[in-house]
């Protein structure tokens, strides 16, 4: 029986789409969903849920719990994986309260800033372990990592020999949603988007061979009179050129433009949502208990397939049937001509028995580019400082993040690395 291993299945809500979306293909049928995680409750609600769906979808596959990852993954033909490190408490209260007591304020904090780069530090040491039970118990895997901070993480799993793709949804609603919130109709379009993940930009965007973008560009200069969610996006695509995939509340801690305590006004020009993401985990565990049982003690429990990727991807493999993604992988042979190519890059992809075959973008455009490498710079050194166990390397991570460089001083810089890196404490590793 072939084998669909989750790690971080404890992730309930997720494990629900992904796994609900495999339950909806017919090739995966005779497959087990091996399910694993740290903590043994929510991995147990998980399974619960789970056997639910199977059951109301008449559904044939294996589900059952691990409490040995080693054994979870012995075996498997496919590992998603969907940890956090941390979690909320202490980790998250960790990244955005150290930071505020030098005036450096977040939005979310899981992908670059000085949040993503201490969410790698505690990550990447984890994703080691993984990439060394799966060299040994299923080396002919592949890997598909949903966890942020998605490009650096891709990337040390690669680094390690794993077969890996990354994978976000920001990519597949992109267009879709520009268009909605413009209320411009979204039939016949067709589009083209690279990047870097959660910086990658709509290249193309037409309908029925017309460009789109003229007329988006109208409608949106005309949507920032007043305050909206996407904000943010809008402004850069008005002063660059181009629209980015992933959100306003994420970009504006990418930059350098948005968060400035010398321009406090900045905040509530681009209606900006300071501490996001602290409130998002704070609303979920309050709504757990209400949640838990409309999914988990739901008897009745069905599922529509959704957006991600995961399951397209393992159908397209298993029935030779292609399938067009945006994923992340490394830039070798410069599929972006001018980015790194030791970077991990969000390019199309094709999807079938072979594996999947990154497609060649060629030369963003200049601007683009330079903003992605903005972001490339602290992806890669943070890559090596948890790779080598180098404090200085950390320290240049961070004074090359554009946010926090933009905001604080050299000395302050290292004095708040040394803050986090103190009071993260055990979770990571020692660094010299």
């Amino acid at each position: 029986m072939s084998k669909i291993t989750f790690l971080g299945a404890g992730s309930t809500v997720f494990a629900k789409n992904v796994l609900g979306d495999c339950m909806t293909v017919e090739a995966l049928q005779d497959f087990e969903f091996a399910l694993f995680d740290i903590n043994q409750e929510r991995l147990q609600d998980s399974e619960m849920m789970l056997k639910n769906m199977k059951s109301n979808m008449n559904s044939t596959v294996k589900i059952k719990s691990y409490q040995d990852r080693k054994e979870a993954l012995r075996g498997a033909k496919y590992v998603i994986n969907a940890i956090q490190v941390g979690g909320y408490d202490p980790c998250t209260i960790t990244d955005f309260e150290i930071p505020k007591k030098y005036d450096l304020r977040q939005t979310i904090a899981d992908t670059v800033g000085i949040g993503g780069i201490f969410r790698n530090l505690r990550t990447i040491p984890v994703m080691q372990e993984f990439a060394k039970d799966i060299k040994e118990v299923c080396p002919d895997a592949w890997f598909l990592n949903y966890t942020n901070p998605m490009a650096s993480l891709t990337n040390v799993m690669l680094k390690e020999g794993i077969k890996t793709i990354g994978l976000c949804h920001s990519v597949q609603v992109c267009a879709n949603d520009l268009l909605t919130s413009l209320d411009m109709p979204t039939d016949n379009v067709q589009w083209k988007i690279a990047g870097i993940n959660h910086m990658a930009w709509l290249l193309e965007i037409t309908r029925n061979g017309e460009d789109l973008y003229p007329e988006i560009k109208k409608r949106a200069k005309q949507k920032q009179k007043e305050k909206h969610d996407d904000m943010v996006r809008f402004e850069l695509m008005d002063k660059f050129g181009y629209y980015i995939t992933e959100s306003s509340e994420h970009n504006a801690e990418y930059h350098p433009y948005f968060m400035k305590s010398r321009y406090p006004e900045l905040i509530d020009r681009f209606n900006i949502p300071l501490d996001e993401y602290p409130r998002r985990c704070i609303n979920q565990i309050e709504s757990w208990k209400q949640m838990r049982e409309d999914i988990v003690n739901n008897t009745e429990l069905n599922h529509q397939r959704s957006h991600e990727y995961g399951s397209y991807i393992i159908e397209a493999m298993e029935t030779n049937i292609p399938l067009k993604i945006g994923g992340n992988v490394l830039n070798k042979g410069r599929l972006i001509n001018n980015l790194p190519e030791n970077a991990v890059v969000e390019v199309p992809c094709l999807v079938d028995a072979s594996g999947i075959s990154p497609t060649y973008v060629g030369d963003l455009p200049e601007q683009l580019a330079a903003l992605n490498r903005t972001n490339i710079n602290t992806q890669l050194l943070t890559v090596e400082a948890a790779l080598t166990r180098k404090k200085e390397t950390i320290y240049q991570a961070a004074l090359l993040d554009p946010h926090t460089s933009a905001e604080l001083s050299i000395d302050d810089i290292i004095s708040l690395c040394d803050d986090l890196i103190e009071a993260h404490g055990n979770w990571l590793p020692e660094y010299l």
